[in-house]
């Protein structure tokens, strides 16, 4: 049975091939496009995905969306009337997009597959998942376990913003949630918008901040803007957000309880005040999350859980839930955002009538997220001549002995090989990596190749094999979603000067012996990379640790601030061109920035 898995219209629009439970390919719309986070139909990502199976629209069995249009239209209509007179104004301005666009969603999408130029089809074919229903089948089936614990947590689905649920075999049930307003990923995101930062894109921002601060505000946040219960279920005091009758996330009262100070302008200043909300933000996250899935654990009994939505991507919680909470063993999906949705909506769809399940061979159905499409030597050979670039052939062992030569020599160097990541990380195939053991590499990273806050971590990618050696994790976390400590032996004492100093300035310690991936609480977001996964990053990891001791490197993204990853050999060029990279591995070909 061949499935194409659709979502797309709020933000991140992906699509996704799904043949008898297993993922053949998935891409988010963004790569191809190169409009950062595209809410558009996914048209090229659908034709990707077609082509990449083989297949025509006549090959497919069903094309299922990832969330129900009608569900969420009944929402903002009963919000609206609930919230009346407040909050016209932006109703008056939302209906005629929700008649034109997606109230007659069905044959918007009859009309967008059919333009894919691979058959038609006829709606009978469509099929419309719940939002959470679609985020917990894109947890648990990819997962590598046979019954587990399910948790969804995002800004809001049709009416769900919290789902608790539970995964055996093949059977999938949803039995508990909380509904909209009251959510914790609009929370978040309501802090992410006070603070400056851009809704659904700037969360990251908010958590990489948030060690700078101190959690003063805390007990004002669960005083006031909400009521937390023991089982974590919640309840926000809606007086003092926006995001159901306006335009904003945050309203005055919002701020008259961060003492009358109003939302930060995005190119002010960071303060200490700043740094101090986004940890007090982050730590009720990570004290909900923790008791939410503690009730989840009560409830199921099961002692491992599966986990996706929005909020999943909190990379510091997910850390905190692995170390302190009730299970044995936690899978997230790596995609968990709403471009997992397509996959989700798939694999529901796939699995609605099946009584067996197909457990993925080896770590999980994921395939380390390497879902996209990949480019021989020969077609990178025709985009490098075409563009008069200047390079030397390689083969594989030969380019990873030359390019850990360059890292260990503090180089900048571009890694575009196989298979493009599906998801918000570069997992080793569109990365850019440095050395880890530099002091200056995560300040040079982010203002000469990223262009961004010069505040945000890096991530280290490391043999899974050694991570024990660096950090205080020995389990698995292939998809760069567990934060961990670094191990105590390999912090540097810090001066007089160095404990004197705050905010930002805390950027300028080295505290430990791999500085360029420790953030300022002696933490990091681990990827963990084996040679079944990823034989050629193992390959280039293990050259580097045969020149220099060191089993590890920075992993970030191959791509730009406000730009999405980059997808093609034309993307990559170009990026290495844009900034001050000092070397392009790219298939077997490697380009020195000298050369050029």
């Amino acid at each position: 049975m061949n499935i194409l898995g659709l979502s797309g219209y709020y933000h991140d629009s992906a699509a996704a091939l799904v043949r008898d439970g297993m993922i053949v390919a998935a891409a988010q719309e963004e790569r191809f496009s190169r409009k950062k986070g595209d809410e558009d139909f996914p048209t090229l990502a659908a034709r990707y995905c077609l082509e990449e199976g083989g297949l025509a629209l006549d090959d497919i069995d069903a094309i299922a969306f990832y969330d129900k249009p009608l569900l969420t239209f009944d929402r903002l209509l009963e919000t609206y009337l609930a919230y009346a007179p407040r909050g016209f104004p932006s109703f008056v301005r939302s209906i005629p997009v929700w008649v034109k666009q997606k109230l007659l969603l069905q044959s918007a999408l009859v009309r967008e597959i059919n333009a894919l130029g691979r058959g038609t089809i006829k709606s009978d074919r469509l099929r419309f998942t719940h939002h959470h229903h679609s985020h917990a089948a894109s947890a648990f089936y990819p997962s590598p376990f046979d019954s587990a614990a399910v948790l969804v947590m995002d800004g809001v689905g049709e009416w769900a913003t919290t789902t608790l649920g539970h995964g055996n075999g093949a059977r999938l049930t949803l039995d508990l949630e909380i509904r909209f307003p009251h959510s914790l990923g609009m929370l978040y995101s309501a802090f992410t918008y006070y603070l400056g930062f851009k809704v659904n894109d700037g969360e990251y921002k908010v958590m990489g901040l948030a060690p700078y601060g101190e959690p003063v505000y805390v007990d004002r946040i669960l005083d006031r803007l909400m009521d937390l219960k023991e089982d974590g279920s919640f309840r926000l005091d809606m007086q003092y957000f926006n995001y159901c009758t306006g335009l904003t996330m945050t309203n005055d009262a919002f701020a008259a309880v961060f003492d009358n100070v109003p939302r930060r302008h995005s190119d002010a200043p960071l303060t200490q005040r700043d740094m101090d909300i986004a940890r007090s933000i982050q730590v009720v996250t990570e004290e909900i999350v923790l008791r939410v899935a503690k009730t989840l654990h009560k409830q199921t009994g099961e002692k491992r859980l599966v986990m996706a939505g929005g909020v999943a991507l909190n990379c510091v919680a997910n850390g905190r839930l692995l170390r302190e909470g009730p299970y044995d063993d936690i899978w997230i999906q790596p995609a968990a955002g709403d471009a997992g949705g397509a996959i989700g909506a798939a694999l529901a769809v796939s699995y609605t009538d099946a009584t067996d399940r197909h457990l993925p061979d080896g770590a999980d159905g994921m395939q380390g997220t390497y879902l996209g499409p990949s480019y021989d030597d020969e077609s990178i050979a025709r985009c490098l001549d075409a563009f008069g670039a200047r390079y030397e052939r390689l083969d594989d062992d030969a380019l990873s002995k030359m390019v850990a030569g360059l890292l260990a020599a503090d180089k900048v160097v571009g890694w575009f090989q196989g298979r493009m990541e599906f998801g918000p990380r570069a997992l080793g195939n569109r990365s850019i990596l440095g050395d880890a053991r530099s002091p200056a590499m995560q300040k040079m990273l982010n203002l000469k190749i990223k262009y961004r806050e010069s505040f945000r971590p890096f991530a280290p990618a490391v043999l899974r094999d050694d991570v024990a050696e660096y950090f205080d994790l020995e389990t698995d976390s292939p998809y760069m979603l567990i934060v961990a400590g670094v191990r105590e032996d390999r912090w540097c004492a810090e001066s007089d000067e160095d404990k004197a100093r705050t905010g930002i300035d805390k950027l300028d310690i080295v505290r430990s012996d791999i500085p360029a991936v420790t953030h300022v609480d002696y933490s990091a977001r681990i990827q963990t990379v084996t040679s079944d996964a990823n034989p050629q990053f193992y390959r280039l990891l293990t050259a580097f640790k045969a020149a220099t001791g060191f089993g590890l490197l920075v992993n970030t993204s191959f791509n730009i601030r406000d730009e999405p990853i980059v997808c093609t050999p034309e993307d990559a060029y170009r990026c290495f061109m844009g900034t001050e990279m000092d070397a392009l591995a790219i298939g077997n070909f490697l380009l020195r920035k000298t050369e050029q």
